[in-house]
């Protein structure tokens, strides 16, 4: 189970093109860097666009922001160049557990990543997970760094299309929404 204390962050690191050489040459100091934060991960794993790698996924309970960016620029793909940029927000689990907790297993299926950005609003503290949650792997708000204000949406979740996946997020409150193959990865 995932330490508790603190906030938890979605980060979203987006491979610079062409990186693809150093992100496989950095693979076990990535490895290593994330086995330093093992109890703080909800969630992590790489993201496709078909077989090329895009990007890596990692959703981690840290102390505050400051720890967060911390995590998300000190970690050796970034430090080396290998992310065009990176998406650092606050986020609140809505299931409760972590990825390994998930009654759906580590293999089968298809799996998202699902972001939903929308206008800037009051944080609500009903927000929850839609009914039908099967086939979520981990899902949670946006937020801003004092968790006020709502910015959208993460999912993390099983589906047998991208357009089954995009649906899960509700299209009325998101302004944008990306879908992102992933895929369940980690040492544990």
């Amino acid at each position: 189970m995932v330490k508790t204390g603190g906030m938890e962050f979605f980060c979203y690191h987006r491979d610079r093109p062409g990186s693809l050489a150093l992100r496989e040459e950095l693979g076990e100091e990535h490895w290593s860097y994330l086995d330093r934060y093992g109890a703080e991960l909800i969630a992590r794993g790489p993201t496709f666009d078909g077989e090329t790698l895009t990007g890596s996924v990692h959703i981690v309970a840290l102390p505050d922001p400051a720890a967060a960016r911390a995590f998300a620029f000190d970690e050796p793909g970034y430090q080396a160049g290998a992310y065009r940029d990176v998406l650092i927000r606050r986020w609140r689990n809505e299931l409760g557990r972590t990825m390994w907790e998930f009654p759906g297993g580590r293999t089968g299926g298809n799996r998202y990543l699902v972001l939903g950005l929308g206008e800037p609003k009051p944080a609500e503290d009903d927000f929850s997970a839609p009914s039908e949650k099967d086939e979520l792997i981990a899902y949670g708000p946006l937020l801003s760094d004092d968790g006020t204000t709502w910015l959208g949406t993460a999912a993390l979740l099983m589906a047998p299309d991208p357009d089954t996946a995009r649906a899960a997020l509700g299209a009325a409150e998101h302004t944008a929404i990306e879908v992102h193959d992933w895929e369940f990865d980690g040492r544990r």
